[in-house]
């Protein structure tokens, strides 16, 4: 009869009397050097993508040099670089920006501008669809009578409220604010709602059983069965502030990113256009880290996710 290894392929073969110490070391040498071949991995994609716009971006003055000026025209590029710049004209910016400032002043105040619309529409809209999300999720009457008009309300692209706010509200920060509110509630009311009547139906019972107050079964019960599906909503809802910042900058403001572009994009600055993307990405990268770091501090009891190696 054939004897058939349901083992994994990869898996690593250790010599007899092999201790637990030398498993675990050889181990966390194996992740090591999985971790640094994604890390090698990543920069060569980046790499090949920051090099192959460079060098497309200057095929005509390349073959300009090799072979000589053409004298029926000028060659282009494969890249355009004045619709698409170039890689180094894009770092050339931001140490201009970095080092001179902007056409609206200091970089970092605009990254400061950005960051509160997008921390104060996300702290509002996140605490709003928390509390109704909640109260929905336990409350079947009000969720019936106001299904249809949260179903209204979300099927409209929230987008194009921004000129509505701009208008009522002016070119402050305020409209940015009302912009980023009303993307971040939708996504954490969902979360919440949904997360609150996944609550498990045997735990509230005893709960019940036990002498528990409606008010009592929501804070001990409903809440900490609905924590997990509101991190994952406020984890990605941060995005949607900052988008709805920018956005909204880029309609109408006084400062922040999102008018930086616009005026770059206002004077064909494909270079300033995508320098200020550099800026939104950095931001939006250390605001998720940041997002991580908070999310694992106060959910320390959910297990870590699995990761396949293979």
């Amino acid at each position: 009869m054939t004897m058939t290894s349901t083992a994994p392929a990869n898996a690593p073969v250790y010599r007899a009397g092999t201790s637990d110490a030398e498993i675990e070391a050889a181990a966390a040498l194996a992740k090591e050097k999985y971790q640094r071949k994604v890390l090698i991995l990543q920069l060569a994609v980046l790499v090949a993508i920051l090099g192959g716009w460079e060098l497309f971006s200057r095929t005509a003055d390349i073959f300009d040099a090799v072979f000589g000026k053409l004298a029926d025209g000028e060659r282009q590029s494969w890249i355009d670089p004045f619709s698409f710049s170039r890689p180094s004209q894009v770092v050339e910016r931001l140490y201009e920006w970095v080092t001179e400032g902007t056409q609206l002043g200091p970089l970092w105040y605009q990254i400061f501008v950005t960051m509160q619309e997008a921390v104060y529409g996300f702290l509002a809209g996140a605490i709003a669809g928390v509390l109704a999300g909640i109260a929905l999720g336990r409350n079947k009457l009000a969720a019936d009578v106001f299904s249809v008009y949260i179903k209204v309300f979300n099927a409209i692209p929230r987008i194009v409220l921004a000129p509505i706010f701009i208008i009522a509200m002016g070119f402050g920060i305020w409209s940015k604010v009302a912009v980023s509110f009303v993307l971040v509630f939708f996504v954490v009311f969902a979360n919440a709602f949904q997360g609150t009547r996944e609550a498990d139906r045997n735990m509230i019972a005893n709960a019940r059983i036990l002498g528990a107050s409606s008010s009592q079964v929501t804070r001990a019960v409903v809440i900490p069965s609905a924590m997990s599906w509101i991190f994952a909503s406020l984890h990605v809802s941060f995005g949607f502030a900052i988008t709805g910042a920018v956005v909204g900058e880029l309609l109408g403001a006084r400062y922040g990113i999102g008018q930086l572009i616009a005026l770059a994009k206002g004077t064909f600055d494909a270079a300033g256009v995508f320098a200020g993307v550099v800026v939104l990405l950095v931001v939006a990268m250390a605001a998720d880290f940041i997002m991580t770091f908070i999310e694992n501090r106060i959910v320390k009891w959910r297990p870590a996710p699995f990761s396949d190696q293979g």
